[in-house]
C-alpha cells in the first residue's frame, strides 16, 4: 500500500478535558476522509521518536494539539526541524520529531504545520468545555481547505 500524500496527526488524552480535541479532531477528519486514499489520520497521547517513520513519504502534514496558549479559536504554525529540549524524550515537539525525520532520513522533512486549538481546561475526567468544542468546529472548518489544498 502506498503512503498518502498527507498526514494529520493528532494527539491528546481524550480522558483530560480540553486535551481530548486533539483527538476528536482525528475523529471528525478521519471520518470526513474515510473515501479519500490521499489522507491517512493518525492519532496518540503524545508524540514519540518512532513517531518519525510516520512522516516518511509524505508531501504534508498537519500535527494537531490542543493549546492552553493559542488565541481562540485557533493558530496555524508552520513548522521546521529543530533540536529542542523535547529531541531526546519522552514526549517529543512536532519540530523535533521532523527533526529526528531528517537525521534518520537524510531528506528534508515534509511540509508541515501545526494547528493548535484553543482549549480552556484539562482536568483528569473532565469534559472538554463548551469553549473548546466550538474552536474544535472552526479548526475543522479551516482544515477542509487545509486538505483540499496544495
Amino acid at each position: 500500500m502506498a503512503t498518502a500524500p498527507l498526514l494529520v496527526f493528532a494527539w491528546g488524552n481524550a480522558s483530560r478535558g480540553d486535551d481530548a480535541l486533539g483527538p476528536r479532531f482525528a475523529e471528525a477528519v478521519r471520518a470526513l476522509c474515510v473515501d479519500d486514499p490521499g489522507v491517512e489520520v493518525l492519532d496518540d497521547h503524545q508524540l514519540q521518536i518512532e513517531h518519525a517513520m510516520d512522516l516518511h513519504g509524505r508531501e504534508r502534514v498537519l500535527f494537531v494539539d490542543a493549546s492552553l496558549t493559542a488565541a481562540a479559536p485557533f493558530e496555524v504554525i508552520a513548522l521546521q526541524p529543530l533540536r529542542d529540549a523535547s529531541y531526546s524524550s519522552h514526549a517529543m515537539s512536532p519540530q523535533a520529531l521532523l527533526q529526528v525525520h531528517h537525521d534518520a532520513f537524510g531528506a528534508p522533512a515534509p511540509s508541515s504545520w501545526l494547528l493548535a486549538i484553543r482549549g480552556e481546561a484539562v482536568e483528569l475526567g473532565q469534559p472538554p468545555t463548551a469553549a473548546a468544542l466550538q474552536n474544535l468546529q472552526a479548526a475543522l472548518l479551516w482544515a477542509r481547505v487545509w486538505l483540499a489544498g496544495p
